[in-house]
């Protein structure tokens, strides 16, 4: 999964949040080390669901498919689909629920192209597809809040952001990275200057090697990953420079299958939606379902998908603080998607870049949760 975040050719990773100030940042945090515990965010509580996570009532309803889109391998955000599967949820809500295995085209490709009800997106992604046209909106936050965050190693020399100037960056390629980055280390009073080298995926690798000095782990599995080989990293949280959170992964349904079929997606959502309240309650559990529904997925690292499901639990990053799955707010919506439109970064059907904001309202709708 180590590219996992980053699956679309065109469309780019949710690396950043919003527009960070450019004051000094004397007082800003250094970075924590990693740790296989997650700290709650400070808005979150320990989730606790009143009804029975392993037996929820769930809506019915004559037979309809749904086909989901998958952005990568098989991991973590995706734990509550295959939850739902195992338990029969989708079954009870008369949802005939079919998976989509990653191969070239992105989620939101086939979701434009009708070629699938719903489909794996990120907050970034999704404000990209939208600007260029296409008809799709996210229906639930999997992730609450960003699980990306710029690393180095815990042993070398840079404790601040401001300590990145004039050193390199290992990149995946995408155009807001390096804004992102920028802002970032002026926001802790640094210039922002710093070599880029494009290195995708084995941008991890160059890290571990000291071949690059930073670049930006997805801490709930490439960090939970690196913990396990023993390899310490030093984190710099985005919200920590200034940075409005974001949802990092989303699920993102074709607006025009919406229109037509909302009881079918009610359905659909409420049947996924006890999938990952029962995997953020009962971790153990989760990562079991999710390890035996995908047969040998996960030989390589037969620990990393219960270690990355219990960070995403005790991290409160699958509920919000009501202890409610897929919640979505206007608020987060605009700070992160703006930064985008600032930089110049969204570009219309034609490539141009957009001469006014999107409606950043249209972007989600919290309209199909239970």
């Amino acid at each position: 999964m180590s590219v996992v975040k980053f699956a679309s050719a065109v469309l780019v990773v949710a690396l950043c949040a919003g527009c960070a100030s450019e004051a000094g940042g004397s007082s800003a945090p250094t970075g924590s080390s990693s740790s296989l515990s997650a700290s709650p965010s400070p808005a979150a509580v320990s989730p606790s669901p009143s009804a029975d996570v392993a037996s929820p009532s769930l809506p019915t309803g004559p037979r309809a498919t749904v086909r989901l889109a998958l952005d990568w391998t098989p991991n973590t955000d995706h734990t509550g689909f295959f939850v739902a599967r195992a338990k029969g949820w989708y079954e009870q809500a008369g949802i005939d629920f079919k998976i989509l295995p990653y191969a070239t085209l992105a989620p939101e490709t086939l979701l434009a192209a009708h070629q699938a009800e719903c489909g794996i997106s990120f907050q970034d992604s999704m404000t990209f597809a939208v600007a260029s046209g296409a008809d799709i909106v996210s229906v639930a936050a999997i992730l609450q809040r960003t699980a990306s965050a710029i690393g180095v190693l815990a042993d070398g020399p840079i404790q601040r952001p401001r300590d990145l100037d004039g050193k390199t960056y290992g990149s995946f390629g995408y155009p807001n990275e390096v804004p992102t980055m920028k802002a970032i280390i002026k926001a802790d009073g640094g210039k922002g200057d710093f070599k880029v080298a494009t290195l995708d995926s084995a941008a991890y690798e160059a890290l571990y090697n000291k071949q690059v000095d930073f670049t930006i782990p997805f801490t709930a599995w490439e960090g939970v990953e690196a913990q396990l080989r023993g390899i310490k990293l030093r984190y710099f949280q985005f919200a920590d420079y200034g940075f409005p959170d974001f949802y990092q992964v989303v699920l993102a349904c074709d607006r025009q299958w919406l229109d037509k079929n909302p009881d079918a997606a009610r359905r659909f959502v409420a049947a996924t939606s006890a999938g990952f309240t029962f995997a953020a309650v009962k971790p153990d559990e989760g990562a079991a379902l999710l390890v035996s529904q995908n047969p040998g997925a996960f030989d390589a690292n037969k620990d990393l998908p219960r270690a990355s499901q219990e960070f995403l639990a005790s991290g409160s990053y699958l509920l919000d603080a009501d202890g409610r799955f897929g919640t979505q707010t206007l608020a987060r919506w605009q700070g992160y998607s703006d930064f985008l439109y600032r930089q110049g970064l969204l570009a219309d059907a034609d490539g141009k870049p957009l001469k006014a904001p999107l409606d950043y309202q249209r972007l989600f709708t919290n309209d199909f949760l239970p």
